[in-house]
C-alpha cells in the first residue's frame, strides 16, 4: 500500500482487494447500500484472485484517512472497460481535490469518473484544471433501496434461473441493455460506458445463479434480470432488460419484484440504480417500493 500525505488527509492506494477490505471494511459496512458498487467489485475480484485470475496493473483501491487515522472515504479504479473510470464513494471535499492532485502526480490518464456527489464533481474539476479540458455529465444516476415490497399487477409466466447453456443469449442481452438504455433517454448508443462481461466472466455469473429470465406462458424468454451476490448484507439488482418487442407488458416489474423478494428472503437488503433521465424506470421502481438513497454521476473529461 502506498501512502500519499495531503493537508489533513492521507490517501492510501493499494492493489490488493483483500488489503483494501481489511483496511476499509468497517467504514464500508457502516453504509453498505451507498458502498455497494465498490464492495461488490472488491469481493468479486477477491474471489477471482483466489481462482488465480490476475487484476490488470491499472487497478487500485483507495482508503482516505483523516488526521486521527479514521477512514473517511474510499474509492477504486477497477472498471474493466475503457476509459477505466475511477469510482468514488463519499469523502471530504478536500480529499476529493487531493485525489486529483495525487492522480495527476502519478501520471494517470483519467478521462472519466463515476460515483458519489460532490466528491466526483470536485475531483473531475480539479483533474480538468490540472490536465486541461472540461467536465461533462455523461449520466446522472440515483441509487435506491427497497423498503416494503409492493407487488405489481400479476402477469403470466414465472421467473427461471439462467444457466450456462444460456450464455450466448444472456451476453447478447447484456450488450443490448447498455445500448438501449442510452437510446431510451436520447443519448447515442454506447455513450454511457458500462461493463459487458466477457464469456468467462459471464459463465462465472451464470454458475452463481444470479441471473434470471422471465418466461411467459408459452415458455418464451421475454426478460432478463440479474443481481449481485450480497456484499455486507446488500445485493444490487441489475441489469434489468426487456427486448423492445416485449416492453410494456409488465415483465420487468414482476421479475424485479420476485428477484427483490428472494434477496430479502435470504436476509439481505435490495438496492438498484436508475438513470435519472429515464422517468419510466424511476416510476416502475418507485411503485415497487424502492426509495431514493443518494444521487451519483458519471462524468467525462473532454480534452
Amino acid at each position: 500500500m502506498s501512502v500519499i500525505p495531503m493537508a489533513g488527509q492521507r490517501l492510501h492506494f493499494c492493489t490488493d482487494p483483500g488489503e483494501f477490505l481489511a483496511a476499509a471494511g468497517d467504514h464500508l459496512a457502516a453504509d453498505p447500500v451507498v458502498s455497494t458498487v465498490v464492495t461488490t467489485i472488491a469481493h468479486r475480484l477477491l474471489s477471482q484472485q483466489a481462482d488465480g485470475i490476475a487484476q490488470p496493473d491499472r487497478t487500485w483501491w483507495l482508503v482516505v484517512r483523516d488526521e486521527s487515522g479514521a477512514v473517511v472515504g474510499a474509492g477504486m479504479r477497477a472498471a474493466p472497460y475503457a476509459p477505466y473510470p475511477p469510482f468514488l464513494l463519499p469523502m471530504p471535499d478536500e480529499a476529493a481535490v487531493a485525489l486529483a492532485y495525487a492522480l495527476h502526480e502519478r501520471g494517470e490518464e483519467v478521462l472519466a469518473l463515476n460515483g458519489a456527489l460532490p466528491a466526483v464533481d470536485l475531483c473531475a474539476a480539479e483533474l480538468a484544471r490540472l490536465g486541461g479540458g472540461r467536465v461533462q455529465v455523461s449520466q446522472h444516476t440515483r441509487l435506491h433501496e427497497l423498503g416494503e415490497l409492493a407487488w405489481p399487477r400479476p402477469v403470466p409466466g414465472r421467473l427461471e434461473v439462467a444457466t450456462e447453456h444460456d450464455v450466448d443469449l444472456v451476453t447478447e442481452w447484456f450488450g443490448a441493455f447498455v445500448g438501449d438504455a442510452d437510446e431510451q433517454v436520447g443519448r447515442p448508443r454506447g455513450a454511457s460506458a458500462h461493463e459487458v462481461p466477457d464469456r468467462a466472466e459471464m459463465l462465472r455469473r451464470l454458475r452463481a445463479g444470479r441471473l434470471w429470465f422471465w418466461v411467459d406462458e408459452t415458455g418464451e424468454r421475454v426478460h432478463l434480470t440479474g443481481a449481485n451476490p450480497p456484499s455486507f448484507g446488500v445485493a444490487r439488482v441489475g441489469p434489468v432488460y426487456t427486448p423492445p418487442a416485449q416492453r410494456g407488458r409488465g415483465w420487468a416489474s414482476n421479475a424485479v419484484a420476485e428477484v427483490s423478494r428472494r434477496i430479502q428472503a435470504e436476509g439481505a437488503r435490495a438496492c438498484l440504480f436508475t438513470d435519472q433521465a429515464n422517468p419510466t424506470a424511476n416510476r416502475i421502481y418507485a411503485a415497487l417500493g424502492y426509495q431514493p438513497v443518494v444521487d451519483m454521476a458519471n462524468l467525462v473529461i473532454v480534452r
